[in-house]
């Protein structure tokens, strides 16, 4: 994927990457890629809220706690930098798809935040079980982890196969 010019917006909107769009196979392959191992930590983060507040593995937990932030942002990134261009530069753009762009890169900036409340919560419980609350760190998992599956299921059920749409209409 070669980023070609940067599409200019006056309304106060970030600009995006034009993107030369030849290879959305490799594009929606490296999305998937990120989505499973998002659904793994995500599988991990319940398995903590379900243990709490008898956490016997802390290592565990502080090991997740450092992941959360880095995998998060990494596809992301991927997303804003490679994929949300991709998708601005097909044929057929129309204002919803450009609606639900900028709405999933509104979402991106919450759960980034999220990402590091949740992760700094984990870290706190496992260093500081007397000041912290295992009910609160829980409840936060569980937004954390199902806020981020409901993110995946739409990035599957829309943004996937307007990808695969998108692939057939290439030469």
């Amino acid at each position: 994927m070669k980023i070609e010019q940067v599409i200019m917006s006056e309304n106060n909107v970030i600009p995006l990457p034009h993107a030369a769009g030849k290879d959305i196979e490799s594009v929606c392959s490296k999305l998937l890629v990120h989505h499973d191992e998002q659904i793994v930590l995500c599988d991990r983060l319940e398995e903590v809220a379900d243990e709490l507040p008898a956490l016997s593995d802390t290592q565990m937990c502080l090991s997740l706690a450092r992941q959360i932030h880095p995998m998060i942002r990494a596809a992301h990134e991927y997303e804003e930098k490679t994929l949300f261009p991709l998708l601005m530069t097909t044929d057929n753009v129309d204002d919803t798809l450009k609606s639900t762009v900028e709405r999933l890169r509104y979402e991106h900036w919450e759960d980034e935040s999220f990402a590091d409340e949740v992760a700094d919560a984990m870290i706190r419980f496992v260093t500081d079980r007397a000041s912290s609350n295992a009910e609160t760190l829980a409840y936060m998992l569980r937004g954390f982890f199902e806020g981020l599956r409901r993110h995946i299921a739409f990035e599957r059920e829309h943004i996937v196969p307007l990808l695969c749409k998108v692939r057939k209409a290439c030469p």
